[in-house]
């Protein structure tokens, strides 16, 4: 029952649920990139190269023989793999520099100044004395 109990307790930290938080959200993340890159970049860009579809470009390396399917490199899906990379990375280097930001700015609140002493407060205390 021991191993139990240590596994519940590993897996109910917060670091762990906020970690499955983050994949589940990075999967739909790159959905919603794919989609971008897909449905909304590369379209232009392939009207602007003479109505090229990136995903279908590819080198047939050899031929199609009988059943045997053609051998093909598809770059052009390389293409679109990468941008997709490349936009991903980018969004989450924003939302990490983000974060960060806001660290330092937290950092860099000035700190409440720390309470006198017992003694600064009684020698305080005996200075006002001694005035009046």
């Amino acid at each position: 029952m021991g191993m139990m109990s240590e596994f519940k307790e590993f897996a109910v930290k917060g670091n762990v649920v906020d970690m499955a938080v983050g994949v589940v959200i990075g999967g739909a993340f790159g959905k919603i990139v794919t989609s971008l890159v897909n449905d909304i970049i590369m379209p232009p860009i392939g009207v602007m190269l003479g109505g090229v579809d990136f995903s279908s470009l590819s080198m047939v390396i050899q031929e199609a023989v009988g059943d045997k399917p053609a051998v093909t490199l598809n770059w052009g899906n390389f293409v679109q793999t990468m941008i997709n990379f490349l936009i991903i990375a980018f969004a989450i280097f924003m939302v990490v520099k983000g974060m960060n930001n806001m660290k330092k700015k937290e950092e860099a609140a000035p700190e409440a100044p720390p309470e006198p002493s017992k003694e600064e407060v009684l020698l305080t205390q005996i200075r006002d004395a001694l005035q009046k």
